[in-house]
């Protein structure tokens, strides 16, 4: 059987529907009525594909930019010239007595910290003291901030501070000549 002589079960069939759709369709019922009449049929109108729901933009991937070591080796350099950092983290400590290791590391500790001040203002991240409770609003600055603990859901967050954090709110490092070495974090002595 061919679409152009449809069986008496298929006309039936063809009829029903037609029947539903003319009461159901004034556009569909005025074509076959000109059909009828020997008009041509009008072709059918495209229906419209469903608007597909925009697709959210993707977030565009962050732009690293490749650190420059100098200045890392240059605060390695200060911390090894005023607190002897590098000498203090190489040595083999395990021979001495606790007594000997905490002299050394107060002697460390008070120079570490002289150079931290002297070239960098440093200051926490939040103001309140540890052990304070706090609740983070959605759109804290996730930077700044490290949730721990059991972490689910969305903000806002209630918790409390276990540690401040730290900022660099200014940096003050020596400017370097063109033909400094940074990588030479504290030359070799020789003594003569």
């Amino acid at each position: 059987m061919t679409d152009s002589n449809p069986s008496f079960l298929g006309r039936i069939s063809l009829a029903v529907g037609t029947f539903f759709s003319i009461l159901g369709d004034g556009e569909f019922a005025a074509g076959v009525l000109r059909l009828r009449k020997g008009g041509a049929a009008p072709a059918p109108a495209p229906t419209p594909a469903p608007a597909a729901a925009p697709a959210p933009a993707p977030k565009p991937a962050p732009v690293l930019k490749e650190a420059s070591p100098d200045a890392a080796l240059q605060l390695l350099g200060l911390l090894q010239r005023d607190a002897r950092f590098i000498d203090f983290v190489e040595e083999d400590i395990k021979s001495y007595s606790d007594a000997d290791i905490g002299a050394a590391a107060r002697l460390v500790h008070d120079g570490c910290r002289a150079t931290l001040r002297e070239h960098f203002t440093i200051r926490p991240v939040r103001d309140e003291a540890e052990g304070s409770r706090v609740t983070l609003a959605e759109g804290f600055d996730a930077a700044s901030i490290r949730l721990t603990g059991n972490v689910v859901g969305k903000a806002p967050f209630n918790g409390s501070i276990s540690h401040r954090g730290w900022r660099v709110d200014e940096g003050r490092l020596p400017k370097l000549a063109d033909s400094h070495n940074a990588k030479v974090i504290a030359p070799a002595e020789v003594e003569l």
